[in-house]
């Protein structure tokens, strides 16, 4: 649905809440018009929420708050994230993709683009354990998909002799402070060249050149668990920020979430060793699902 001129999404069913469709590339300027559109909708929406946007990171709405996170990371020049806010480890990852004839560059929304993309997604079904929601999307949905917010982004291609292996892509603010990674991904098979790390180091040098002054790689953390995507966010000079994020009860039904904690994710409240676990059994048998399936012609 839509509302003060934003996209938003709605989901749950017990519970129904809402949120910015693009959440953490948009930011609501006036909460208080969109709590008075939402409850003059019609729509059954129970808690609304959102967050603010950083690094402004002091609560300044008076609605019921908790602590949310992003990964970001402060920008200079890029000699300065070079040389001082990344260790060794990360430094030799981008020489490594340079000795391995991995280039990176800017490259324009077109079609060679969304058919380099296209491979990208349908290079691995299982990434990070679990199912990868963008494996065998047909041409079109991956040219809307990664269209969105063109008049405001920087897309950073990877590419081993002409063949693009990884590509990155920036959405800024409208004052030009802030960049967001919305999509960063590498194809697995050359892995071994670092091309994440290459595509980094540009989104970094892409940023200080425009004088952006922060680079955010979504959150640090998911909840309260870290895991191996947190440690590469620290290692490439990504720290975590934490944020307001608010939650606005809208029904009866939204106050009695907020007060039994309804709203907060299921995932959250799983003890760390039973998640870690848990994320093993998942990805086996995501791969097992995987080595089952018939080959696709």
């Amino acid at each position: 649905m839509r509302a003060c001129g934003k996209e938003l999404q709605v989901w749950g069913r017990l519970i129904r809440m809402a949120r910015l469709a693009a959440e953490g590339f948009e930011f609501l300027d006036n909460p208080e018009a969109m709590v008075d559109a939402l409850r003059a909708s019609g729509a059954r929406i129970d808690v609304m929420t959102f967050t603010q946007k950083p690094p402004d990171t002091a609560p300044k709405y008076p609605y019921p708050m908790e602590w949310d996170n992003v990964a970001a990371l402060p920008v200079s020049t890029f000699d300065e994230w070079f040389t001082k806010q990344i260790g060794f480890k990360a430094r030799n990852k981008v020489r490594l993709a340079e000795k391995r004839g991995v280039t990176v560059r800017e490259v324009a929304f077109d079609d060679t683009l969304v058919s380099g993309i296209s491979a990208i997604y349908n290079d691995c079904p299982v990434r990070q354990g679990k199912r990868f929601w963008h494996y065998g999307k047909d041409i079109e949905t991956v040219r809307r998909e990664n269209g969105t917010f063109l008049g405001q982004s920087v897309i950073v291609g990877a590419f081993l002799g002409d063949s693009l292996i990884g590509f990155a892509k920036l959405v800024c603010d409208e004052e030009q402070r802030q960049a967001s990674f919305m999509q960063i991904l590498s194809m697995m098979q050359h892995r071994d060249k670092a091309p994440t790390n290459a595509l980094i180091a540009q989104a970094v040098r892409s940023c200080a050149d425009r004088g952006i002054r922060q680079l955010v790689y979504a959150r640090f953390t998911q909840g309260k668990h870290t895991d191996s995507l947190s440690d590469f966010k620290q290692s490439n000079g990504f720290k975590r920020l934490d944020v307001p994020r608010y939650y606005v009860p809208l029904t009866m039904i939204g106050q009695m979430a907020l007060r039994l904690g309804l709203h907060r994710e299921f995932v959250d409240r799983i003890p760390e060793p039973v998640l870690a676990q848990l994320k093993k059994i998942r990805s086996r048998w995501q791969t097992a699902s995987f080595l089952r399936a018939p080959a696709t012609p």
